[in-house]
């Protein structure tokens, strides 16, 4: 274990100093934390856009279409329909998900839960957050183009991304914008990394560390490693776009020996199909300390799945052509992919397993955080088994270019991750704000999220399967998509109720915040990570006393306990 002193900070005084360039790991997390909520507020409306445009084709969208599209009576025009899946697509993914677990939790959990003071670079993280700002401005800044914001699909595929497929600015801003939220992340990575390595608490072995920093550890590195390769990505998309060279430009290759769409491609998957990890990693680490706490059980294994966790991450970097098996890639290849994407179903499935140990003949107490981490264990399930037919060449396709990958990735990454988020926001609250969210509420938000999100997800590997494709504006006028119209509504009405329980987490989280005047005790979940041994909300300096750790941060049920407490703090040794 690696450890140097600590100071603490010298308290702020100004409101600048506190609350806007804050060095503080604390409030740099809740920053993170508004700005993914205000882009999971503007993704999600994207959302509802699209559904209704797919459910009721030629129909003006409520409310506020006739402002946004007056030129056609409220209805979303056909190059508005690609600007919304694409700008959609992003926004969830770089600026919602990525800020709320990556940005917040990581943030605010790292240095609580391996009981250090603050990041090891405190200057680097303050200016992780406003680069992220910065970037949040340009990508927005593509709306009020002539032509629009970028609508080349979220993967931004040359020639679709080109100055052929995209002349307007919103996808040169696009590339912009991502280029140097890239930057933001990997400054982050870098701090979270170092953090862990060097801050950790005088007796925290890394198997002593609670599981959801082994999940945003092992984010920060694949972080760390492909961020900067879908930098140089999107850097030569801009000198493509901008100055005119040949990167991706379609036949180029056929006439200079230089130049292909589909070197973006490779690109692209190598780091995207790790993004998917990289979203993931945080929220499985979370459920697996989450089902724990609350099953009042030890995590089952726990060491194993800290390993498997590990293991999918180094899996993960080498299986991104399965993504590409519709390139008219070589059968070797294709095949070689396949082989490894299956591999990665071993790890997944023991810390699956290990999930299922832990609640097995639990004491279970069906707290809000709880109900979520159970929501996460049943999509992720789900999710990671309608994988299998995408992993497989022959399944591959025949649904790649179907509603079947819209629905299962939205189950693997969107639902796994929304519903981790939200246990995380729900049972960190206290310590974040010194509050408790209505756990009335709470369970009712949990209750129609979950219809809301299964009826849509589902219903999109339905109809996937039934053949429709994704990213056409209107598949209906073709007659064999007709039949499928009833399932396309029914779907939408599952995202207008989904997106309607938010309002009540919005409303319900605003209140705890803002109002509520009852404070929440130090540990209100009794729990016995290094967090929960200080004052809620955590206090300037977090630790007075640095912690020394004398437990893992699963220990329940030990009959050396006094009074009523079933668990123990990792600050206590008991025999």
């Amino acid at each position: 274990m690696a450890f140097f002193e600590q100071h603490m900070h010298a308290k702020p005084t100004t409101f600048l100093s506190k609350y806007i360039f804050s060095y503080d790991h604390k409030v740099i997390g809740k920053q993170f934390l508004w700005y993914g909520i205000f882009f999971l507020g503007v993704g999600g409306i994207m959302a509802l856009m699209i559904r209704w445009t797919l459910a009721f084709p030629g129909v003006p969208f409520p409310m506020i279409g006739q402002f946004l599209f007056p030129e056609t009576g409220g209805v979303v025009p056909p190059d508005t329909y690609a600007m919304l899946f694409t700008m959609h697509g992003t926004i969830m993914i770089f600026y919602a998900i990525t800020p709320i677990l990556i940005g917040a939790f990581g943030n605010f959990l790292i240095p609580l839960m391996i009981g250090a003071r603050d990041m090891v670079f405190p200057l680097l993280n303050m200016l992780s957050f406003w680069i992220a700002f910065i970037s949040g401005l340009l990508l927005l800044a593509g709306l009020f183009t002539p032509l629009g914001a970028a609508a080349g699909g979220w993967t931004s595929y040359p020639t679709l991304s080109t100055l052929i497929g995209s002349p307007g600015v919103g996808q040169t801003l696009w590339a912009l914008a991502i280029f140097v939220l890239g930057v933001s992340s990997t400054m982050g990575a870098v701090n979270y990394i170092t953090t862990i390595i060097v801050l950790r608490a005088p007796g925290m072995g890394y198997f002593d560390m609670p599981l959801s920093v082994w999940g945003l550890g092992l984010t920060a590195i694949l972080n760390a490693i492909f961020i900067p390769v879908l930098g140089a990505g999107v850097l030569l998309l801009i000198f493509d776009r901008v100055f005119g060279t040949t990167f991706f430009l379609a036949g180029a290759a056929a006439t200079s020996g230089t130049g292909d769409p589909i070197l973006f491609q490779h690109v692209f998957w190598i780091f995207g199909h790790p993004e998917v990890y990289i979203l993931i990693l945080p929220a499985w680490g979370i459920v697996s300390d989450l089902l724990s706490f609350f099953a009042r059980k030890p995590a089952f294994g726990a060491k194993a799945t800290a390993l498997s966790m590990t293991s999918i991450t180094i899996l993960s970097t080498i299986v991104y052509g399965h993504h590409m098996f519709t390139t008219q890639m070589s059968p070797l290849l294709t095949q070689s992919f396949m082989t490894l994407t299956m591999t990665i179903s071993i790890p997944s499935a023991i810390f699956f397993a290990n999930w299922l140990g832990t609640i097995w003949k639990g004491s279970i107490r069906f707290h809000s955080p709880m109900l979520f981490s159970l929501g996460v264990v049943f999509v992720f399930g789900l999710g990671g088994l309608t994988g299998l037919y995408l992993g497989t060449v022959t399944t591959d396709l025949y649904l790649h270019d179907t509603y079947f990958v819209v629905g299962h990735f939205h189950y693997t990454m969107a639902a796994s991750v929304l519903l981790g988020g939200f246990a995380a926001c729900y049972f960190w609250m206290p310590k974040m704000f010194g509050t408790m969210m209505n756990e009335f509420w709470a369970k009712v938000h949990f209750w129609i999220t979950m219809l809301g999100l299964n009826g849509i997800f589902m219903g999109m590997m339905v109809v996937g399967y039934a053949g429709m494709h994704r990213r056409l504006y209107n598949p209906f006028v073709y007659d064999f998509m007709a039949n499928l119209v009833p399932i396309n509504t029914f779907i939408t009405w599952s995202a207008i109720v989904m997106g309607l329980a938010q309002i009540i987490f919005v409303v319900n989280f605003v209140h705890a915040v803002f109002f509520k005047k009852e404070k929440s005790s130090d540990n209100p979940w009794e729990v016995g990570t290094l967090e929960w041994t200080i004052p809620s909300p955590a206090p300037h300096y977090n630790f007075k006393d640095l912690p020394v750790v004398k437990c893992g941060p699963h220990e329940y049920g030990n009959p050396n306990l006094t009074g009523d407490r079933d668990f123990q703090y990792q600050t206590e040794e008991l025999a």
